[in-house]
C-alpha cells in the first residue's frame, strides 16, 4: 500500500511512499483539509541524501502505531527542501526560534488555520534514546496541548509569527557609508575560517571566497595563509575522495579526517571555483590541481546525465552486500586495513602509507578514510595504488571507466550486478541553482588552468538549461527526466546569471573556445526576467520566490548557508553586467539592493559574506578592455573584482585599458603596465 507520494517526481518524497503515514505533498488541498478537520499539521522537511532523514523514514515513519496515531490526529505533509527552499527557509528559522538549533530532518507542528509552528525538532527515535523522547510520546503530548492549551498555543504562535515578520522587514539604510562596512566584514569572515580545534568542519566556501577577496586590503590578518589553509584542508583531508574524486559534505571531526559521506553537487561546484581562485592567487599547489581534475572526472563519470546536465547528490549510505537490510554510512568509500594488505603489493602499500595517514586500527569504525599527510604531487607508486583501489571500488580501472550509471533507488542498488562495490543512490534531478554553481566552478577552472575540457562540460550543462528549463518566459527550478517543474526561485536566477557571466569570461580567456552561444546576452535576458519576477522595489533586493499566499512571509534571502545567498550573488552580477555593457541601470539597482541590506552587513557580517562580496564588486569593480590575445594571460591571475572585454577600438600599440568606477586610466602599452594599473 502506498500513499499520495508514490507518483511524486521527487526521490526524497518517493522514499516515503510506502510509509503507513498518510503523507500529503505541500498543496492547497492538504492545507484546506487541515483547516476543515481542525487537525494540526505535522510538516516534515528533508532531502534525499540526508542520513538522519533516511534513519527516521525507516524507524518512526514506518512504525504502525505511530502512523495510526498521526493519521487520526494530524495532517502529515512532506516537503523536499531541494524542491522548495522557500518553505524550508521559513520553517528552519521557526525551528531555530523554538529550539535554538536547526537541522534535517526538520519536523515542525503547525496550527491548521495560520500555518504557524508551535513545536519543532529534528530526529525523533521510536523509543526514548539519545536523550530524546519517543516519537509517539511527543505526538500524544502535542495533540493534547493543541486541544487543551488554546491560550498558550496562541501565545506561542503569535510570538513565532511576529519574529518571522520582523526578520523579513529590514530597515532601509539610505545614506549609510557602505564603504566603511567592507573591510571589517571581510575580517570577520576571515576569522571564521581560523580553526577552533573542536567540532565538525564544513567547507564554508561563501565565507572563504569573501575573505579571499580581502587579499588586496590590509586586514591585519594573514588572509593568504588563512584562505590557503582552507584549500589545503579540503584538498588533503578525508572530506575529499582521493580515489574517485569529488568532495563529501563535511567532516565530523576538527581534523578534516572522517567525512559525512554524502556528495552534494553544490559543494563540489563551490569548492572547484575556490581552489581555482587560490591557484590564480599564487597558491600553485599540485594537490589543488589534482582535486579539480579528479572532481571533473567524477562529475563526468557519475554525475552527468546523457543530456549533459548534472545530477543533484549522492547518498552517504550504501549497502555493503546485497543481502543487507539497511545501507551503511561510508560503505562505498572506507577501506578495512586487511583489504589494503591483500589488494596492494608491499611496495604500493608502503608508498600509500607515506602519502596518507594509514594505521591498521583505522580512523573510522575500524576502517580507513584516506587523508593525505603532505602537499605536493603524488608519486607514480601512490597513483598506482589509488588506481588499484579504484578498480576494487568500481570494478574497472579508472582509465577504462568513462561513465558509471547511477543507482536511482535502494532497490536498484541491491539488484543490479555491480562489478565492484554497491554504490550509493544518486538523486538524478536537475536543480538549476546547483548546476549553475558547478558551471561557474568549471568555467573558473577552465580560465585559470587553461583547460578547454572543463569549459566544454560546463557549456553543455548550461545549454541544456537554456533549452529545457524555460516554459514560455519563465525559468523553472527543477528538471525531472526532461520535464521542468517548480518556478525558479531567487537563487536559481542569481546563480544562473553568474554562470552565464562566468562562461562569457571563460570564452574570452580560452583561445579556441566555441562561440556558438552568446553568454552575455543570455545573462542580460535572464537578469531582465529576474527583475520582473522577483525584484522588490521597496525596500530593495530580490524576493526568494514568487508570491505564495500559503507562505507566512515573503523573504529576501541575504544569509549565506552552505551556498551563497541570492541577493549577494545578484549584487555582484549587476555590477558585472554594468561593467560589461556600460549600462548604469544595473549599477543603480545594485546600489539599491546594498542599501536594503546595509544593517545586515553592519550588524551580522558573518551571516552575509556574499553581500560583502557584492559590496566589494560595487566599490572596486573594474573592467579591462584588452587585445584578445592579452585576456588569456591575465585571466589566469587573481583579479577578484575585474571583468574582461575585448577592446576593438584600442590604439594600435595599446595592449589594454583599465576602467574603474566612472574613470579610465591611461592606455597601457605593455602587459606589465596593465598589471600595475590593476593593482593600483
Amino acid at each position: 500500500m502506498t500513499n499520495r507520494l508514490a507518483d511524486s517526481p521527487s526521490l526524497y518524497l518517493r522514499k516515503h511512499a510506502e510509509n503507513p503515514i498518510a503523507w500529503w505533498p505541500w498543496c492547497d488541498e492538504a492545507l484546506a483539509q487541515a483547516r476543515q478537520d481542525d487537525k494540526p499539521i505535522f510538516l516534515s522537511i528533508g532531502y534525499s541524501s540526508c542520513h538522519w532523514c533516511t534513519v527516521m523514514e525507516g524507524e518512526a515513519f514506518s512504525d504502525g502505531a505511530i502512523a495510526a496515531y498521526m493519521n487520526a490526529n494530524f495532517i502529515a505533509i512532506k516537503v523536499d527542501r531541494e524542491e522548495r527552499p522557500d518553505i524550508d527557509s521559513i520553517y528552519m528559522q521557526a525551528l531555530q526560534m523554538l529550539t535554538g538549533q536547526g537541522g534535517w530532518p526538520l519536523n515542525v507542528v503547525l496550527h491548521p488555520e495560520t500555518r504557524v509552528p508551535f513545536y519543532g525538532g529534528t530526529y525523533f527515535p521510536v523509543e526514548p534514546k539519545y536523550g530524546r523522547p519517543g516519537f509517539l510520546q511527543v505526538l500524544t503530548a502535542l495533540r493534547q496541548f493543541y486541544d487543551t492549551e488554546k491560550a498558550r498555543l496562541t501565545e506561542v504562535t503569535d510570538a513565532v509569527l511576529g519574529s518571522l515578520q520582523q526578520g523579513a522587514q529590514l530597515p532601509v539604510t539610505e545614506g549609510m557609508p557602505l564603504a566603511e562596512l567592507l573591510q571589517p566584514g571581510l575580517t570577520t569572515n576571515a576569522k571564521i575560517l581560523i580553526p577552533s580545534g573542536q567540532g565538525t568542519c564544513f567547507p564554508m566556501i561563501p565565507h572563504a571566497t569573501a575573505a579571499l577577496g580581502g587579499l588586496w586590503f590590509d586586514l591585519e590578518l594573514d588572509v593568504a595563509h588563512i584562505c590557503g589553509q582552507r584549500g589545503r584542508n579540503l584538498a588533503l583531508g578525508g572530506i575529499y575522495d582521493h580515489v574517485g574524486g569529488g568532495f563529501h559534505r563535511y567532516t565530523v571531526d576538527p581534523n578534516w579526517t572522517v567525512p559525512h559521506f554524502e556528495k552534494m553537487l553544490y559543494d563540489n561546484g563551490l569548492i572547484v571555483e575556490y581552489l581555482a581562485d587560490l591557484w590564480a592567487s599564487g597558491e600553485r599547489e599540485p594537490a589543488f590541481e589534482r582535486a579539480i581534475a579528479l572532481t571533473h572526472t567524477w562529475l563526468r563519470r557519475e554525475m552527468t546525465s546523457p543530456d549533459g546536465y548534472f545530477y543533484a547528490a549522492q547518498d552517504a549510505d550504501s549497502f555493503a552486500t546485497r543481502h543487507d537490510a539497511e545501507p551503511e554510512e561510508g560503505a562505498f568509500y572506507a577501506w578495512p586495513y586487511p583489504v589494503l594488505e591483500s589488494a596492494l603489493t608491499a611496495e604500493q602499500l608502503e608508498a600509500l602509507a607515506k602519502a596518507f595517514a594509514i594505521a591498521p586500527e583505522g580512523n573510522f569504525e575500524q576502517q580507513i578514510v584516506l587523508q593525505r599527510t603532505s602537499l605536493g604531487p603524488l608519486s607514480a607508486a601512490v597513483e598506482s595504488a589509488l588506481d588499484k583501489l579504484f578498480t576494487l571500488r568500481y570494478g574497472a580501472p579508472a582509465a577504462d571507466l568513462a561513465t558509471f550509471p547511477p543507482a536511482t533507488t535502494n532497490q536498484a542498488a541491491k539488484t543490479q550486478p555491480w562489478p565492484g562495490r554497491i554504490p550509493p543512490v544518486t538523486d538524478t534531478k536537475l536543480i538549476v541553482a546547483w548546476n549553475s554553481l558547478m558551471i561557474s566552478g568549471l568555467a573558473k577552472a577552465a580560465m585559470v588552468l587553461q583547460n578547454p575540457d572543463y569549459f566544454a562540460t560546463a557549456a553543455t550543462a548550461a545549454e541544456h538549461i537554456r533549452q529545457h528549463q524555460w516554459i514560455g518566459r519563465h525559468l523553472y527550478r527543477l528538471g525531472y527526466d526532461g520535464s521542468p517543474q517548480v518556478e525558479a526561485q531567487a537563487e536559481d536566477y542569481a546563480l544562473l546569471i553568474k554562470a552565464f557571466l562566468d562562461l562569457h569570461q571563460a570564452s574570452l580567456a580560452l583561445a579556441n573556445s566555441p562561440a556558438e552561444t552568446d553568454w552575455l546576452t543570455l545573462a542580460m535576458s535572464t537578469q531582465q526576467e529576474f527583475d520582473q519576477q522577483l525584484w522588490s522595489a521597496a525596500p530593495g533586493g530580490y524576493l526568494s520566490a514568487p508570491a505564495d499566499r500559503a507562505l507566512l512571509v515573503q523573504e529576501r534571502p541575504y544569509q549565506d548557508s552552505a551556498t551563497p545567498a541570492a541577493n549577494g550573488v545578484a549584487v555582484a552580477n549587476l555590477v558585472r553586467l554594468s561593467l560589461l555593457t556600460d549600462n548604469l541601470d544595473y549599477l543603480n539597482r545594485a546600489d539599491c539592493a546594498l542599501h536594503a541590506f546595509g544593517t545586515v552587513m553592519e550588524d551580522m557580517p558573518r551571516a552575509c559574506p556574499s553581500l560583502l562580496g557584492g559590496l566589494n564588486w560595487f566599490l572596486h569593480g573594474t573592467v579591462v578592455k584588452a587585445q584578445a590575445a592579452i585576456v588569456p594571460e591575465l585571466a589566469t591571475e587573481y583579479w577578484p573584482t575585474t571583468v574582461f572585454r575585448v577592446g576593438h577600438d584600442l590604439p594600435p600599440q595599446a595592449v589594454g585599458m583599465v576602467c574603474r568606477g566612472t574613470k579610465c586610466l591611461a592606455v597601457a602599452d605593455s602587459l606589465d603596465k596593465l598589471r600595475q594599473q590593476l593593482k593600483g
